[in-house]
């Protein structure tokens, strides 16, 4: 009797050795990060340095032995599911926050701000693109690639990309794959480098609240208990750790399931349905995810209000987001196929779209931070364009320069105002699946219909936007100090 296969044969092994290259990398860039001042002071996360690090560990281990570090299949299925395992966790988190008219205002405010910066971005990176596909022949939609790997990161910059590079309703987007996870790796490079000029601009001219600043010990504490009262214990027979990871992973496979029938119904319609609207269903997989740990939250909270043990824990559930997100931005770096950068249609249009991008982004919210939120402008904007250039995350760690111990309402802002864009960026993620219909392989018969719509569309959306978002001043309404 024969076994069909041994513990030393490679398979076994793979994936242990693949976490253990990209945790390795992170551990790697963490510590060069604390030895060199200008990494340091760079502000660009360790998951990104360790993206990089891979790239140029892979290059070498090519020359010399032919083969990749790394499965490129294991990396995109990483960031795939990092994205959404990440997005659960965070919905489950209950919100302990005092609601206040002040405090609603400016969340909501800042939601807006956010949508306003996807539209921004995705005016520019498509006008970008257009003019490219007249130049060299580049795909003209990719440009729409702008706000998913700055504003959302690289989970979304590839699942779109991916989508663009595999769908069969138009002719594909050869590196789509590529193009996206770039764009969201030079998105973390502009929120390190544009942090890092405004924090010396600011602290130059003395403009830094001395009242935020505080010492490392200060800055290790944090308003979440690892365990609250009504809890389940730590430890039991089962781990309170291994509760939440279950629980996460439990309510993003309900989301595979709503994913999934949803899919039987496409492909029963067939057509329009499974070439356009499907690939769509599949890469809003974070948000079907967030939808459903909302439904899962509120079942437990109402079991816990009568009477039974509350199972989840903000504090523990903030851990397994942080690891998710990790792997996905070290994963999402690792995945970027180098080969298109041998091609000028490719890297032209990367290049103009992220440059231009980020100081885009740099000066609208700039503009923005001063007029709504007067009381705490330089907090505000550091949050929110680390936010809408790299990850929630990567806004958290610009804002602690300034705002160690969050005295400010800019990190609340930051956290709450994502239902809000959610609610108003939806137009958006629509138009992304409606933009490449009509392109065809060839060039010169490619119809941009569509394209010309979608950009059209996304201009009216940042006019609707904007007038929200500067309700006050348009309709000559003051600004009033409302009291907590």
């Amino acid at each position: 009797m024969t076994t069909g296969h041994n513990f030393w044969d490679a398979g076994v092994w793979s994936l242990m050795i693949e976490l253990t290259i990209l945790l390795i990398a992170m551990l790697t860039a963490n510590m060069l990060r604390r030895l060199i001042k200008p990494l340091r002071q760079s502000l660009i996360p360790s998951s990104v340095m360790g993206g990089f690090l891979i790239l140029i560990a892979n290059i070498v281990y090519e020359k010399i032995t032919g083969d990749a570090l790394f499965s490129k299949v294991t990396m995109e299925t990483l960031t795939y599911h990092g994205l959404g395992l990440g997005f659960v966790a965070m919905a489950l988190r209950s919100s302990k926050r005092e609601k206040t008219k002040k405090s609603n205002t400016a969340v909501f405010d800042a939601g807006v701000t956010t949508v306003s910066s996807y539209l921004l971005q995705g005016i520019l990176g498509l006008s970008i693109t257009i003019g490219f596909f007249f130049l060299l022949g580049s795909w003209p939609a990719s440009g729409l690639l702008l706000p998913m790997g700055f504003g959302q990161g690289p989970g979304q910059a590839y699942n779109w990309g991916h989508i663009y590079e595999t769908a069969t309703a138009y002719a594909p987007f050869r590196f789509g794959g590529s193009f996206g996870l770039t764009v969201a790796a030079m998105g973390f490079v502009s929120a390190g480098l544009g942090g890092v000029i405004y924090l010396h601009r600011i602290k130059k001219k003395g403009l830094v609240n001395p009242l935020l600043q505080s010492t490392d010990e200060e800055e290790s504490l944090t308003t979440e208990s690892i365990s609250d009262k009504g809890e389940i214990p730590l430890s039991e027979s089962l781990d309170k750790l291994t509760v939440q990871i279950g629980l996460v992973v439990l309510t993003y496979m309900a989301a595979y399931g709503v994913m999934y029938l949803i899919s039987i119904g496409l492909d029963s319609l067939g057509g329009f349905f499974t070439s356009t609207v499907k690939p769509l269903i599949w890469g809003f997989n974070f948000l079907i995810g967030t939808v459903m740990a909302i439904l899962v939250r509120n079942v437990l909270k109402g079991l816990t209000d009568r009477g039974r043990r509350q199972y989840l824990n903000n504090f523990m559930l903030a851990r397994v987001s942080g690891v998710m997100f990790d792997l996905m931005v070290v994963a999402s770096i690792a995945a970027i196929n180098l080969t298109a950068f041998s091609h000028r249609e490719f890297i032209l249009p990367l290049l103009a779209v992220c440059i231009v991008g980020a100081v885009a982004t740099y000066l609208q919210l700039a503009f923005i931070s001063k007029r709504l939120y007067p009381e705490y402008p330089h907090e505000a904007f550091l949050s929110l364009y680390g936010m809408l250039t790299g990850t929630a995350s990567t806004g958290v760690i610009l804002l602690r320069e300034i705002d160690p111990l969050f005295k400010t309402p800019a990190a609340n802002n930051l956290v709450y105002q994502q239902l809000w864009a959610i609610v108003f960026g939806f137009p958006m993620l629509l138009l992304l699946g409606y933009a490449p219909i009509g392109l065809t392989a060839n060039p010169a018969t490619s119809n941009l219909t569509n394209t010309w719509v979608t950009l059209a569309a996304l201009a009216v959306l940042f006019i609707v936007m904007n007038v929200i978002l500067f309700r006050r001043e348009i309709f000559g309404k003051k600004s009033k100090q409302i009291s907590e």
